[in-house]
């Protein structure tokens, strides 16, 4: 869903086209030289109401997953139409960011420097990333810590907008929580906890060489190697000197990406190479701790939390369908 597209570009960008590209944005195909690309780096390729998006905008947004799209080892046509699809889809985020811009202004929202730094602080300890880390990852993106304070700033004043517009409106009834409960008796009847390893090599720079490490190493854990001894020698997260030890964490505090795939994992099996928000990642399991049955009412906080997202997204995809709907957009590509 869109607003999900607002949270999840801290460090990757929705993006687009190899050859396609070109075409559409009016940049040369490589050779074209220096001038030509001077000509157009700041044309106008939206306009929403009395606001603009510039192509040099969308160019800094699309680089980083063009990279990772191009390292997938497409078919050309493939690479080019998914670039090409991807590309579209940004410049709809970009015209909706822009909506909901004008909304906070309007609305006089602000976002504190104290705010700014607790919000990197929070990304830094739940993803076991040092300032070095931190800085590391944007300049393989050819981001300043500017550019990445002025990106968060954005999330949070887009976050405020959401509360003030969206989320003060929504109630979720004890019923409901019931309902969902006993409508799903296989999700919430039993609980368990995971205990977990990595290895992890963050997007940026040459993916095409990062993609192939990442495949020599899962080629040999395939193989029967040590999964601590592989993560030393391959992962490049703070823990790799460690094996790659996660911790243990319970199902409901997993990832989007480890949710479908945990489930039918033993202790002792790994993970493919999975593509997260931050960076390709192997996971292995360690171990599981004993389910113990749960009753409605310890699971009521996590199923409000899922239905109340749930809600706050239908919500929010109609909002932003109505401001759509009374904007002047004009897309120039």
């Amino acid at each position: 869903m869109k607003m999900r597209h607002w949270f999840f570009r801290l460090f990757r960008q929705t993006v687009c086209s190899v050859c396609l590209i070109y075409c559409l944005s009016g940049i040369g195909m490589p050779g074209s030289g220096e001038a030509r690309a001077a000509e157009v780096v700041d044309r106008i390729v939206a306009i929403v109401n009395d606001d603009i998006i510039r192509l040099s905008d969308l160019n800094r947004h699309f680089r980083p997953i063009e990279q990772q799209i191009r390292g997938r080892g497409l078919p050309f046509t493939q690479e080019a139409e998914a670039l090409y699809d991807a590309r579209r889809e940004l410049i709809h985020d970009l015209i909706d960011e822009k909506l909901a811009d004008q909304e906070i202004r309007e609305a006089g929202i602000r976002a504190g420097q104290g705010e700014i730094d607790a919000a990197i602080e929070r990304i830094k300890a739940s993803n076991r990333l040092t300032e070095e880390d931190l800085r590391r990852a944007l300049q393989a993106r050819g981001m300043t810590i500017e550019d990445y304070r002025e990106d968060i700033r954005q999330q949070i004043l887009r976050n405020k907008l959401i509360d003030r517009k969206i989320k003060s409106r929504i109630v979720i009834t004890e019923d409901d929580i019931r309902e969902h409960y006993e409508s799903n008796p296989e999700k919430y009847g039993l609980t368990g906890k995971y205990r977990l390893k990595n290895i992890f090599m963050p997007y940026g720079g040459d993916e095409t060489e990062t993609l192939r490490k990442m495949e020599a190493a899962l080629d040999e854990l395939k193989a029967g190697a040590s999964f601590s001894e592989t993560a030393q020698a391959y992962s490049m997260g703070p823990n790799a000197s460690d094996g790659g030890r996660l911790g243990t964490f319970a199902f409901e505090d997993l990832s989007d990406h480890l949710r479908p795939v945990l489930p039918g994992l033993e202790p002792g099996d790994f993970t493919d190479i999975i593509e997260t928000q931050l960076g390709y990642q192997i996971f292995y399991l360690a171990d599981v701790e004993e389910p113990e049955e749960r009753e409605v009412e310890e699971a009521m906080r996590e199923i409000e939390q899922q239905l109340y997202e749930r809600k706050v997204e239908e919500k929010f995809d109609e909002w932003l369908e109505s401001l759509r709907e009374s904007a002047h957009i004009r897309v120039k590509l």
